[in-house]
């Protein structure tokens, strides 16, 4: 009997993915360079998608095509993510870090040269894997300010 696969694993080749989700393959790597998904790449580097990339997937182009916001504003709403609480990052690396007054792109999309972040892989990190999904900043954003 084979394993179960984890909704973090990558098993999607970019094609299948595209196909999963009806758009194209440019466009998924349209998202890619904008900094809204971090693909999996293999040894070969191609890209790889997991379950959990579908379903981020599936809420930019519901955030798209439904509520009608652009790919600057879901940049700017991940962008408004508290990763510093998330990571639990120190007022110095406060001080440092450009994704902490970024406005513009999600703290996934920096460098994070001596801080808390650096040598990370920001696809295994909690901001990235579980507060860029729709669903998942609100909640954040009461949990932190305390509202129940």
């Amino acid at each position: 009997m084979e394993k179960p696969v984890d909704k973090h694993t990558p098993i999607y080749p970019i094609r299948t993915a595209a196909k999963l989700l009806g758009i194209s393959v440019p466009t998924l790597r349209m998202y890619e360079n904008e900094g809204l998904i971090l693909p999996y790449k293999s040894p070969g580097n191609q890209r790889i998608y997991s379950e959990d990339d579908i379903e981020r997937m599936r809420c930019i182009r519901n955030s798209i095509k439904e509520l009608k916001i652009s790919i600057n504003g879901i940049k700017t709403i991940y962008s408004l993510i508290p990763c510093w609480e998330v990571v639990k990052c120190s007022e110095e690396d406060r001080k440092i870090c450009k994704a902490f007054d970024s406005y513009h792109q999600p703290c996934w999309t920096f460098n994070h040269k001596n801080t808390i972040c650096e040598g990370r892989d920001c696809r295994e990190c909690d901001v990235y894997r579980n507060y860029s999904k729709c669903t998942e900043i609100k909640e954040l954003i009461k949990k932190i300010s305390g509202i129940k």
